[in-house]
Formats: C-alpha cells, structure tokens, sequence
C-alpha cells in the first residue's frame, strides 16, 4: 500500500520505519520548542498526508520518549482521516518535571497506517445479552 506525502517545507522529513517490520513510522518537527513541565504544545511536521481509501493514519507516542522524558502525545491516538489535507501537527505534553526541548529534525511521534470500517449508525430499542451484560470499569476484579 502506497500512501502520498507532500512536504510543506524544504526541511520536513518523510516519515520512515526505524526497522524492518515496524508498525509505526517516524514523524519528525520542523521546529524547535520548549515544552516546560506540564505544558502542551502543537509541533509541526512539515508534511501533509493523502491516505488511500478506508484508511486512518493514527499519531502515538514514541516509547522511548514516554519512558524516559516523560513526553506523550496528548491526545493518543490522534486519528488523521483520509480526507485530511492539511498539515500534520503533533499535540505533545510534558509530563516531566524538567523543561523538553524540541529541536528540529527530532522524532516526536509515530504514524501507523489502519484500516477502517464503513458502518451504518441503527438505533435499536434492546441490546442482545452477553455473560458481561453492563459489567465494565473494574468489574472483573484488580487480581
């Protein structure tokens, strides 16, 4: 599956896969920022995106940041639909509790390519029984 990419400017970086077999592929920023500690921020890729049909791009964090920055995606996973055109921007938030810094040609995030489902919205008056039924929000127990 080929997906199209535009760079929006000189500098922006392809998204790439760090190894053979990964699901997600690299972004990176064309700017530099701070983020300080519980702050959140918009940072710019550069690119925009042009999906094939009944696909998603979904933007997660990187682990490596997460783990040892304590830097996230805030809104996880931020959905990119297929009729988006616009630039790609990563909502990241520090959760550190020193200041981060964003420079310019960092891997901030990762894009996994899904597919999605067309469905039909059927409002209905019953819902059919299961074993779990309403059970939810730790009803199986903490063990």
């Amino acid at each position: 599956m080929n997906i199209k990419i535009k760079r929006l400017v000189e500098e922006a970086i392809l998204p790439s896969f760090a190894h053979p077999g990964d699901a997600g592929m690299d972004l990176c920023s064309v700017e530099d920022k701070v983020l300080k500690p519980s702050e959140s921020a918009l940072v710019k890729t550069g690119l925009s995106i042009e999906l094939p049909k009944n696909t998603e791009a979904q933007i997660r964090p990187r682990s490596g940041l997460a783990y040892k920055k304590a830097v996230t995606v805030l809104n996880t996973p931020g959905t990119i639909d297929e009729g988006y055109r616009g630039e790609i921007g990563i909502i990241l938030i520090n959760h550190g509790k020193e200041d981060f810094v964003v420079q310019k040609g960092m891997r901030i995030a990762q894009m996994v390519i899904k597919p999605i489902l067309e469905v039909t919205v059927e409002e209905i008056t019953e819902l059919s029984g299961t074993t779990r039924g309403e059970g939810g929000f730790g009803s199986t127990g903490t063990h």
